[in-house]
């Protein structure tokens, strides 16, 4: 519905609003210095703009990172997650991305004022300002989406969408400025991407888990072997700190290692020894 005020065209639209924020960037420019922090900027620039021509998205703004727009929330959910697939790791930059699904102004600039270096399109509206409060919830390299944006997208996907990505609630947070708490979405291809964040001075957690489970039936492949071997590490750990007991709790065993200054061992296992004969009598005399 075109809004003609004062020759100023305006639009009111249902956009995906998507916030991206490099984390870092002050000090990666303290760091290397203006020239080769701006040729740096420049490599990430020129990728997430082919990244958001593949996935229909359009540049609104930019800074320390980018303001873009989607027809639709999947859309905007599989340009971020192969943002965070792949473009971190070529440009060493992390990155954190909001995305929020509502009614939102645009605003069309005359050709005067673009000719003096305004924005083509502005947006305007509170959905801009959720949007970024979202974004700025994130924790390294993860996206979180609004409820909005998870109704909008929920059992929606196409060949674009990793098969690997998973949506889990994070909690409800209060956002300065906004009048109700927002439920809250992670969505992505890792269990750390899914944690819940913490809270910001811009967005309080109201309610919500204190972390996120993924039963071991719906992990990856890769997340199930990694599991299993964290656990077969434990187990070999624990398996042979108890050798190791047992053969120190020898005369031979510590002479051999030169630990003869442990024979105090011998009262410990001592010790141990007649509480679990006593816990045995007691169990015995109430059978």
């Amino acid at each position: 519905m075109a809004l003609p005020r004062n020759n100023i065209r305006m639009e009111e639209r249902k956009l995906a609003i998507v916030l991206l924020d490099l984390i870092g960037s002050t000090s990666f420019v303290q760091k290397y210095g203006a020239a080769r922090a701006a040729l740096h900027f420049q490599v990430h620039d020129r990728l997430t703009r082919s990244m958001l021509y593949k996935f229909n998205g359009r540049e609104i703004d930019r800074s320390d990172g980018f303001l873009c727009s989607f027809e639709t929330p999947i859309e905007a959910i599989n340009f971020a997650l192969h943002y965070q697939r792949s473009i971190p790791k070529k440009t060493g930059l992390g990155c954190r991305i909001g995305i929020h699904w509502d009614t939102i102004i645009e605003v069309h600039q005359s050709d005067v004022w673009v000719a003096a270096n305004a924005k083509r399109i502005e947006l305007e509206g509170l959905a801009k300002n959720i949007a970024a409060r979202t974004m700025s919830l994130c924790g390294p390299s993860q996206v979180l989406l609004t409820d909005q944006a998870m109704g909008a997208v929920r059992g929606r996907t196409n060949y674009d969408t990793p098969k690997s990505a998973r949506y889990v609630f994070v909690g409800s947070y209060k956002f300065k400025g906004v009048k109700e708490p927002q439920k809250i979405y992670a969505v992505g291809e890792t269990i750390e991407s899914l944690q819940p964040p913490k809270d910001t001075e811009k967005a309080r957690k109201v309610k919500g888990p204190r972390n996120i489970k993924i039963p071991f039936s719906k992990l990856t492949t890769q997340e199930k072997i990694d599991a299993i071997v964290v656990k077969l590490s434990l187990y070999v750990f624990l398996v042979l700190l108890f050798v190791f007991y047992r053969f120190i709790s020898t005369d031979l065993g510590r002479d051999l290692l030169g630990l003869q200054y442990l024979s105090g061992i011998d009262e410990v296992n001592q010790v141990i020894s007649e509480f679990w004969d006593a816990v045995i009598s007691f169990l015995k005399g109430h059978t």
